[in-house]
């Protein structure tokens, strides 16, 4: 009989996010992982079957999450288109202070977009929900005369998020918050 396990699967796949985050998929060993979850190795692939799989359930978890953030902020219709893109924006120039530099999807793309086609059609697929969400406000920011409506509103939701991923991979390699905001604000202008 199995014995039950004595730990919370979904902390440990939060410490594996912040673990990948940080260092990558392939620059992160198991033992890193063992460190980070408090967890032994037969822990680990007991429960998680192979560093691959713990990897995809904590970038799953991540873009989750992200994706309902920024989800809620892009159709909060509430709020005036600018102050909602900037609000996306903002998190790349302030993030949360516990989270590691830059952005997991980001970092990955990088890492392993060239070579794993399963990786990024999750993350396009978690791409165009976000971008299609974002275009749809615009449109609506358009008919209400905040926006003008002779832009194209899906190459404006493209720009907003290839602006977001500029300033995360800036992030990532530790750039001035100065700089980050006046590149926010000029986006901003740009709409």
């Amino acid at each position: 009989m199995p014995r039950p396990r004595t730990f919370d699967e979904d902390r440990a796949i939060d410490a594996a996010m912040r673990v990948f985050w940080t260092s990558g998929y392939e620059a992160t060993s198991t033992q890193d992982l063992c460190d980070a979850t408090g967890l032994g190795r037969s822990s680990i692939y007991n429960t998680f079957r192979s560093k691959r799989d713990l990897f995809d359930r904590a970038l799953r978890r991540y873009t989750e999450s992200s994706t309902a953030g920024q989800l809620e902020v892009i159709q909060d219709a509430t709020v005036p288109i600018k102050e909602r893109i900037r609000r996306i924006l903002w998190t790349a120039v302030e993030p949360d202070p516990g989270d590691p530099a830059g952005c997991f999807v980001i970092n990955t793309i990088v890492e392993l977009g060239p070579k794993d086609a399963e990786v990024i059609d999750l993350l396009d697929r978690d791409h165009e929900l976000k971008r299609v969400a974002l275009t749809t406000a615009i449109r609506a920011a358009q008919a209400t005369g905040e926006l003008d409506p002779e832009r194209d509103a899906a190459g404006l939701a493209t720009y907003v998020f290839t602006v977001l991923g500029g300033l995360r991979v800036a992030a990532r390699r530790g750039a001035d918050p100065d700089t980050q905001r006046s590149v926010v604000e000029a986006t901003l202008r740009s709409l």
